[in-house]
């Protein structure tokens, strides 16, 4: 994702800004994780897949283009997430008609994004199960955020739910506001303690805080007002779960991940499980 002039112009390095979908990490062929239809331990290896990619720096809910001006020149980024997302969407309802069961899983980015493509999905199938899972997204608490959504244009054109009672001001009331819009889809998240990405967002944002910390203070506020809400934490740095073969090797409080991950994707009975103190969460499972 980008917000600035030097964050969005390809000619600083390092960029968070990847402008192209043509990467290996936009192409499910070369995951693993939950792509990984070989592996017997795979949840979803018998489920029809559908893969959104991302190029817009707006973590999928853009829908404005926006000028800056960096040390070097003016450009343009098309910030337009949700258009790529309804090309998609639109793809989906037209081919997949009747399905029992939806899991609707973004990683990083798409970790902010999915609870708010749930309350569409949900709409457009209301005989389905549907399921959210938010993947290393958890951690955003920063007063900048606000400005992220307002300038990348979440709100222009947006659902009424999103905005009701004015605009979100975080990623977390945008969760909250989707569990209100559409209550019968099960919310969950799972994040490592001390994500280096997400840590790396928010010293861009001006936190300095850990992430430990504001993963925990995020989780409290979604458990007290969004009904079944669950979670996974995991110890230690790593970004993202679901397209990483360590999805197979992690274990926190006795619950294994896909096990974890295959009961939030088939509407079971699941806990919230974490790995404990700030300083135990040091540690990776396993290490």
């Amino acid at each position: 994702a980008c917000w600035n002039g030097n964050l969005c112009s390809l000619d600083e390095e390092p960029t968070p800004y990847i402008p192209t979908s043509q990467i290996d990490h936009n192409d499910p062929r070369k995951l693993k994780g939950v792509f990984d239809e070989a592996h017997d331990d795979n949840p979803l290896k018998d489920w029809t897949q559908v893969f959104v990619t991302y190029c817009t720096g707006d973590v999928h809910l853009g829908n404005r283009d926006v000028t800056y001006d960096s040390w070097k020149e003016e450009f343009t980024v098309r910030h337009r997430g949700r258009a790529n997302v309804r090309a998609v969407l639109d793809w989906v309802y037209r081919n997949v008609k009747a399905p029992e069961r939806v899991l609707v899983a973004g990683s990083s980015a798409g970790g902010i994004a999915a609870p708010w493509y749930a309350v569409e999905i949900a709409e457009r199938y209301p005989q389905a199960g549907i399921a959210v899972l938010g993947d290393g997204a958890g951690g955003y608490r920063d007063p900048g955020v606000a400005a992220l959504m307002e300038g990348w244009g979440f709100f222009d054109d947006a659902p009424i739910w999103v905005s009701d009672g004015g605009a979100p001001g975080t990623f977390e009331e945008i969760w909250r506001r989707a569990s209100i819009a559409a209550p019968e889809v099960t919310m969950a998240q799972y994040d490592n303690a001390y994500d280096e990405v997400q840590e790396m967002f928010l010293k861009l944002l001006g936190t300095e805080a850990r992430l430990h910390k504001l993963i925990e203070a995020n989780r409290n506020d979604l458990a007290a007002t969004i009904p079944g809400f669950r979670s996974y934490v995991a110890g230690g740095t790593p970004h993202t779960l679901i397209r990483f073969d360590r999805l197979y090797t992690y274990e926190v409080e006795g619950v294994k991940a896909p096990d974890w991950l295959r009961a939030l994707a088939e509407g079971e009975e699941m806990a919230s499980v974490s790995c404990g103190s700030a300083a135990a969460c040091e540690r990776e499972p396993g290490q």
